[in-house]
């Protein structure tokens, strides 16, 4: 590294991304804890380990191909979309090619040092950003699925589909930034829009669970088996939600000398190179998190479970326009967002038969699609980002390349390419458990030993009371 300056930029960003992934992993966690806790007792452990191995498959995935694609496929799909779809190739990239040392350990005086240190936090935090996307499907298609066509569709989503739009539209030169004026700083549609898009491609096609529906048609609603459960994963989602708008910001840039100014200018940017404050973002986050709630439990009545979802629905209707936001303008777009998903959700349930476990498709989708087009009014003549073909400040917010946006994450690499797949695995057979499995239960189907020997072992507790004569 040239001088000290530039060393302790570069080991605090590094420092800075490490804290938090730390933070961000509770996202995975409290995902966990919250479908265990929404599924019926006879498909806890399936549920548990169906999310649980999003993590290596994943993570495997991801390191081998999604790293590249976010860097390589700012101009589309290469060979299929884009004029000049490859810009860069994997020669050109030596810091996401999986054989590169950079991808390792290793201490190199190239740029200075700097993707020698940052390269595995800053790949660890996207990385973070696929299991998120992945569980966010996970949630809303429990006890009925076959673990292995989630992990397919895991992989799809995590290490692939999420990927490419956030090399459109969540880096500084992806074409989205560029033509449309895409801006969308939190991942309102960039994570949450896809996601839920996801997850109504593949609930299309797997259909609702068994006892859902009443004859009529009208939904039954099946509740969680442990709230309390559910309620703990939610605030550990909202903590790694929190560290995930921390991940978002590149933490110190010094953005005189990148725009050509006279002299230095640090400060902290979002995704996009625009600067702003963590200070700005944090007043943004708990003001949305709160109208959130506040809506939640107004709509639903008290309802718990609702309420802590609109908490977090708030917070993603917000999250497009969060770091320009105003903070009371991030609490009254959280709350008019709420009443719209939430009404929406029961909607597309009672209409179309759509059998979404935890609401996924709800909070997640349609709260991502209204920020991402709230944020095309509340911020229209604002710069997307600072850079953009070659020059400083020329992508431009609109509704209509907000609107075009939200479309392509929800609908085309989203709910389209689930749908795609999910069709190929159920006429594989591959997709949905048998009904005598989903009736029984799947964790008697396929943990049946540890079961049985539960049953042994309390009827011969029970016995050698009895021989004792202490029952």
């Amino acid at each position: 590294m040239e001088d000290q300056l530039g060393a302790l930029t570069t080991i605090f960003t590094e420092v800075y991304y490490w804290i938090t992934v730390v933070f961000m992993f509770l996202i995975h966690v409290g995902f966990c804890m919250y479908e265990v806790g929404a599924s019926r007792r006879k498909n806890m452990m399936h549920t548990l380990m169906k999310n649980t191995m999003v993590i290596p498959l994943v993570t495997v995935t991801f390191f081998y191909f999604g790293w590249y694609i976010y860097f390589g496929w700012n101009n589309g799909i290469p060979g299929i979309i884009g004029a000049d779809a490859t810009p860069y190739g994997l020669t050109d990239i030596n810091w996401a090619a999986p054989w590169s040392p950079l991808m390792g350990n290793t201490l190199s005086s190239e740029g200075d040092g700097y993707w020698s240190h940052i390269n595995g936090v800053f790949w660890a935090a996207f990385l973070l950003f696929s299991w998120t996307a992945a569980s966010i499907v996970s949630g809303a298609v429990i006890e009925r699925i076959r673990s292995g066509a989630f992990w397919i569709l895991a992989v799809v989503i995590g290490s692939f589909t999420w990927i490419i739009d956030a090399s459109w539209g969540w880096h500084p030169d992806g074409w989205m930034v560029r033509e449309l004026g895409y801006h969308d700083a939190y991942a309102s549609g960039v994570i949450h829009a896809i996601a839920g898009g996801f997850a109504l491609g593949v609930l299309v096609v797997l259909g609702p669970r068994i006892g859902k529906f009443a004859a009529d048609g009208t939904p039954r609603n099946i509740v969680p088996h442990n709230p309390w459960l559910v309620t703990v994963g939610l605030f550990l989602i909202y903590t790694g939600f929190w560290g995930f708008y921390v991940a978002c910001n590149i933490p110190i840039l010094d953005i005189g000398a990148m725009a050509g100014m006279d002299g230095s200018f640090f400060a902290t940017t979002n995704i996009y190179l625009t600067p702003t404050t963590t200070s700005a973002i944090t007043f943004n986050f708990l003001m949305s998190i709160s109208g959130g709630l506040m809506m939640g439990y107004i709509v639903s009545k008290g309802d718990a479970f609702w309420t802590y979802s609109s908490g977090l629905g708030g917070i993603i209707a917000a999250s497009a326009g969060n770091d320009l936001y105003h903070p009371i303008q991030a609490m009254l777009i959280a709350a008019a967002a709420v009443p719209i998903f939430y009404h929406l959700h029961f909607w597309v349930e009672r209409k179309f038969k759509i059998d979404d476990a935890v609401g996924a498709v709800a909070v997640h989708g349609y709260a991502g699609v209204i920020g991402v087009v709230a944020a095309g009014f509340m911020l229209w003549g604002y710069p997307s980002s600072m850079y953009a073909e070659g020059t400083w400040g020329q992508a431009i917010i609109t509704p209509w390349g907000q609107a075009a946006g939200a479309f392509i994450m929800f609908f085309v690499l989203g709910f389209a390419p689930a749908w795609i797949v999910s069709k190929i695995l159920n006429a594989m057979g591959m997709l949905r458990i048998p009904e005598r499995v989903e009736v029984a239960g799947l964790d008697l189907s396929e943990f049946h030993g540890r079961y049985l020997d539960e049953a042994e072992v309390d009827a011969a507790e029970e016995q050698e009371a009895r021989n004792r004569g202490l029952i």
